[in-house]
């Protein structure tokens, strides 16, 4: 739900025009991700918690995955190009014709920035003075590189530097420039259409507006936020950056939240895993896209989720992995080794070690043996297997989908089972065992006979030496 606290129009805009030549990939920039979803997707949730009613993403042209991407998450009428790249202003005057009309706040993001939290964005929306400008500053640890926010005396800003044109005085500033800002989008589009490009780059840059705002008698203030939080994303280090510094704010929310991590740092999530109180978490636990544990689970170390529900006090692991359409009820045990897809286990059910379960229902207080394997595969099509309630499935049975076997039914171990398995009876298919007396004694006296006619003379001389 949006967190706005008053009923004003928001739009947003979202810069996602760079080429990103740093990252050094055929993937646009902005489709690189950070807790599993794509840096564009953060900015457009982010925008969506926000309450904006419009967003709109600027991209380049010539970037069909980017387009696709930008319209599969806003819509085609949220995306804009801007054609040549002519600089960041320019970009925002791109967006104008597709918010042609709109009244209201409009926010500038950055496709590259998926950490800057919806609470510190809402703090722009309501710093802004009447038709004036709020914009996102920072302090960073060493502000070589960033534009400088030169104050006034009543603490709005009189402008901004950039690191190259700034005098030594201006340089030894702290307070940065990150660039998400708001403004509304008459004053916003006026300002825009003003900025000049008389630079060493001939580029449009969006910070002039501030210096003109200011020669029109609009005033910017700036909100600070955490330097992990505006961390923008050029290269794959700082990906690797961005990453861990979710990873950080994720592991800390699930800990407050009620979470044992018992090793935080080995434990990664994705952006929208969900954790319920009193669960327990190992070391070196994977959770993907997808993922819910509810409470009182335990999941033992090395282990790997995706698009996934663990029910109440499950015990997960250790080396078990999950891929998607897995669900599990309560008290279900998983254990080492084993392998579960799209398959459901109603409460109670066992599967301790050694198995594939793949595109299974198993029903409740069943227990799998170790070596199972459900054969759900054919080359061409995926089949179920259903095991009933209180089922006991022998070791290293494979169950030939689709197949079921019934109710308070076993499998004998070793069994590969085509038929099903009424309620209540024991399926059986393996080969009748043949016990031939003093077989292996002949075969290793013929065996070792051979084996000596084989050997040269001068090595039974060494041996009889």
């Amino acid at each position: 739900m949006p967190i706005r606290p008053n009923m004003a129009r928001r739009a947003a805009i979202i810069l996602a025009a760079g080429a990103g030549t740093r990252m050094k990939s055929d993937l646009p920039k902005v489709l690189h991700a950070v807790g599993g979803r794509a840096l564009l997707d953060w900015a457009a949730a982010t925008a969506s918690a926000l309450g904006c009613e419009r967003r709109v993403a600027v991209i380049g042209a010539g970037a069909p995955a980017l387009r696709e991407a930008a319209e599969k998450a806003l819509g085609p009428e949220g995306v804009a190009v801007q054609d040549p790249p002519r600089g960041t202003a320019d970009a925002v005057k791109s967006a104008a014709a597709v918010l042609a009309g709109f009244e209201g706040d409009v926010a500038i993001l950055y496709g590259d920035a998926p950490l800057v939290r919806p609470e510190t964005l809402e703090a722009l929306f309501a710093r802004r003075a009447p038709k004036g400008i709020s914009l996102l500053g920072f302090r960073p640890k060493n502000p070589a590189g960033y534009g400088r926010l030169i104050l006034a005396d009543d603490g709005s800003v009189a402008r901004i530097v950039e690191e190259r044109d700034a005098t030594d005085q201006e340089r030894k500033v702290g307070l940065c420039n990150a660039g998400p800002l708001v403004a509304d989008a008459k004053t916003l589009f006026q300002l825009i259409s003003m900025v000049g490009n008389t630079n060493k780059k001939g580029e449009f840059y969006l910070t002039d507006v501030i210096g003109l705002g200011r020669s029109a008698g609009f005033l910017t203030h700036v909100v600070e936020a955490d330097e992990t939080e505006v961390l923008g994303v050029n290269s794959r280090a700082e990906l690797a950056e961005a990453e861990a510094a979710f990873q950080t704010r994720a592991r800390q929310a699930a800990m407050e939240a009620g979470v044992t991590l018992i090793d935080p740092a080995t434990v990664y999530f994705s952006h929208d895993t969900l954790i319920e109180p009193d669960v327990i978490v190992e070391p070196n636990v994977f959770f993907g896209l997808g993922v819910t544990v509810r409470r009182g689970a335990r999941i033992h170390a090395f282990c790997h989720f995706e698009r996934t529900e663990i029910g109440e006090r499950c015990e997960i692991g250790p080396f078990a992995r999950f891929r998607p359409g897995a669900k599990l009820a309560k008290k279900v045990k998983v254990g080492n080794f084993v392998e579960v897809k799209n398959s459901v286990f109603a409460e109670g059910a066992k599967a301790s070690h050694l198995s594939y379960i793949g595109d299974a229902d198993v029903g409740a207080r069943a227990n799998i043996g170790a070596g199972t394997i459900t054969c759900n595969y054919d080359g061409f099509f995926k089949d179920r297997t259903v095991i009933g309630e209180d089922a006991f499935i022998g070791s290293d049975t494979a169950l030939v989908a689709p197949v079921k076997v019934g109710a308070r039914a076993n499998t004998a171990a070793g069994s590969v089972i085509v038929e099903d398995v009424p309620d209540g009876a024991l399926g059986i298919a393996r080969g009748r065992q043949a016990v031939i007396d003093g077989w292996a004694d002949r075969y290793r006296a013929r065996r070792a006979a051979e084996k000596a006619a084989k050997v040269p003379r001068k090595d039974n001389a060494k041996e009889s030496e």
